[in-house]
């Protein structure tokens, strides 16, 4: 059988609980619900770096941020000989294209955040039509990409649209006989960053002013009242834009055979957990939306496993007929054989340097002393946040110094410690919070 094409369509800041298929009232993801409904929906998903750039180069690498280098926004691009799904990918015979935001090209001696990305710095990719930073280069509408000649495109229209359109371009003129691997990078639902709000489309505020207000978020400070309306207006748009895609998809008769994955990059607590939207361990920042659909996930299942980000690299290859490599630090999520974990794992960089670990019951966090922005680990951690989610799921009681706990977190920090020596880090040394 001819090798399934690979659609990764990638939103940015986006909760799991914006979906239909995770809980959502209002009509916001229709095309997304079905797709889902007729593939495998994962409940537990969560990212493994809640910030854009490293949550992107463990996609791309298939490594914990630690290990590729991209530990925090702008340290360093992402090496030009580092070893990526694009790269293995084509050499397993699929040529490979790129839209929308990329954020692995500047570092502190480079900054492309608003010039184009060179081809050494494009992680491999063949077809490129993107910006380093896209919320730098354009707004809710209008603005600007490269293409693969570092030329400058201008694009006029709602930005998910004319990414979108720039994919479908694509598509619409493909007549290779190999297969494609599109990698559909959004910047929605991302707020606007020189606005510091969430730019839906015209009509969001009056289309979903009567959403039913998260529980995480009820009768807390933060911008979400002004901003959630909008907020669903982007997701509400990302799945027209799947609808469009798969309607060209069918067009072409690619559909059967293409293999389909959405998530994001992290989601959004909206200021109600520190000063800005992300960053931190809290479920609101860090669960996402995971479905996918197509050959060897046609089965309208909801499973239930703890999944993260980190195991999209190897799935992706995997889908391809390609051995992932064993330094690949995630799992194929379709791989039967798999010894599944029981607890995923979290750095956390910029507001602190952090480390978490997620089980289905327990959410137990650490950080080290001062800034996340200029060290990747520490040598000293001391517990942060404890949390009982069964008894609390939406994370209002830190147990954290409750004497009563103190054997829960012990066998928390061991095994918090174990995955951040399988992630390649030293083995920390954790203490009580302060």
């Amino acid at each position: 059988m001819k090798k399934p094409n690979i659609i990764f369509y990638f939103s940015d800041q986006q909760r799991w609980d914006t979906m239909g298929c995770y809980g959502q009232k209002l009509e916001v993801t229709p095309n997304l619900d079905k797709l889902a409904g007729e593939g495998v929906r994962f409940d537990n998903a969560f990212t493994c770096q809640p910030v854009c750039g490293p949550a992107r180069a463990c996609i791309q690498t298939g490594l914990y941020a630690t290990a590729n280098g991209c530990w925090r926004n702008g340290i360093a691009p992402l090496a030009p000989d580092a070893d990526t799904i694009a790269k293995y990918l084509s050499a397993g015979g699929y040529n490979t294209a790129y839209f929308g935001k990329w954020h692995l090209a500047s570092g502190i001696n480079s900054n492309y955040m608003t010039l184009a990305v060179p081809p050494e710095l494009r992680g491999g990719y063949d077809y490129w039509m993107a910006a380093d930073a896209l919320e730098f280069t354009s707004h809710g509408y209008d603005g600007f990409v490269y293409d693969g000649n570092c030329e400058k495109v201008e694009f006029k229209g709602y930005r998910v649209d004319c990414i979108n359109d720039f994919a479908l371009d694509y598509l619409n003129n493909y007549n290779d006989e190999n297969p494609f691997f599109m990698f559909i990078s959004q910047l929605e639902p991302h707020h606007q960053n020189d606005h510091d709000c969430y730019e839906g489309p015209d009509g969001s505020k009056e289309r979903f002013k009567d959403y039913e207000v998260p529980e995480d978020l009820k009768g807390k400070e933060g911008d979400w009242a002004e901003n959630y309306p909008d907020y669903l207006g982007c997701c509400e748009r990302l799945d027209y834009n799947v609808g469009k895609l798969f309607d060209v998809l069918k067009e072409k008769g690619l559909d059967e055979n293409t293999v389909f994955i959405y998530t994001s990059d992290h989601g959004s607590h909206f200021k109600t957990r520190n000063s800005e939207y992300k960053r931190s361990c809290h479920d609101g920042c860090i669960h996402i939306p995971m479905i996918i659909n197509g050959p060897g996930f046609e089965k309208g299942v909801v499973d239930d496993r703890l999944v993260s980000l980190i195991d999209i690299a190897p799935t992706i290859l995997n889908c391809a007929g390609i051995t992932p490599p064993e330094n690949f630090h995630g799992k194929v999520l379709n791989d039967p054989e798999a010894e599944w974990r029981d607890c995923v794992f979290v750095q956390i960089s910029e507001s602190h340097i952090g480390r978490c670990i997620r089980t289905k019951q327990w959410k137990y966090s650490v950080k080290a002393e001062g800034s996340g922005w200029r060290e990747s680990c520490a040598d000293v951690y001391y517990e942060d946040y404890l949390y009982d989610l069964e008894a609390d799921p939406h994370e209002l009681n830190n147990l954290v110094s409750d004497s009563a706990y103190i054997n829960i977190r012990a066998e928390l920090a061991k095994r918090l410690s174990r995955e951040m020596e399988k992630a390649g880090e030293k083995t920390p040394a954790i203490l009580p919070v302060k």
